[in-house]
């Protein structure tokens, strides 16, 4: 099995985050934020050798996301939550949008002013992909997450992701990645040995 289902994944978005400015400068900060947490049906690269992995729009049905928590970096105390609708997660035709009230604690406001900032730009979520949520496609080598069991965060990050969480996302491909290379040698030794024999024929 490619990968071990049930276990957290995580995965960054590039897109940016950004601050919900006031509507004018002497307005109180909102402390709202939002962003897209990933995109739906868009390959990004993924993995060596130009593998991709794309989440499909279907993925989240029926996924568990009643308790979602908003941190910094996975970690820590959560900032705002969907339980008590300081958090509220949108799926349009674009992703998975985010949008956070971060004015209920002292580290949910200094999270505000970095963002406002542009200290903090960017995205990541977790989750968990059950044994049969995924498919790859060889032609293409785009790996595609088409069911989540369960989303349980979304994260500003001041990093993409740490090389931990890039190590573990990346893992559950890996062995389709290696099978592919070996075939492919395989096929090129068989060609060289076909090649050689003709020319001895000759």
């Amino acid at each position: 099995m490619p990968f071990k289902p049930g276990e957290r994944e995580y995965r960054s978005n590039f897109s940016s985050f950004r601050a919900v400015e006031s509507e004018t400068e002497t307005e109180e900060p909102t402390y709202m934020v939002e962003g897209y947490a990933t995109t739906f049906d868009v390959p990004y690269d993924f993995g060596r050798g130009g593998a991709k992995e794309c989440i499909s729009s279907r993925s989240l049905d029926g996924a568990d996301m009643s308790d979602v928590i908003f941190q910094v970096n996975h970690e820590g105390t959560p900032l705002a939550r969907l339980r008590n609708k300081s958090l509220e997660l949108i799926r349009d035709a674009h992703g998975l949008l985010v949008r956070a009230y971060l004015g209920g604690s002292q580290a949910g406001r200094d999270l505000y002013e970095s963002i406002s900032n542009g200290l903090v730009d960017r995205m990541s979520w977790g989750f968990s992909v059950p044994d049969d949520g995924w498919a790859y496609d060889r032609a293409t080598r785009t790996s595609t997450v088409t069911r989540i069991d369960k989303v349980y965060d979304v994260s500003a990050v001041s990093f993409p992701a740490n090389e931990d969480t890039v190590i573990h996302a990346r893992s559950y491909l890996d062995g389709v990645i290696e099978a592919e290379e070996r075939e492919s040698l395989l096929r090129e030794r068989e060609s060289r040995q076909r090649a050689a024999l003709k020319l001895r024929l000759l």
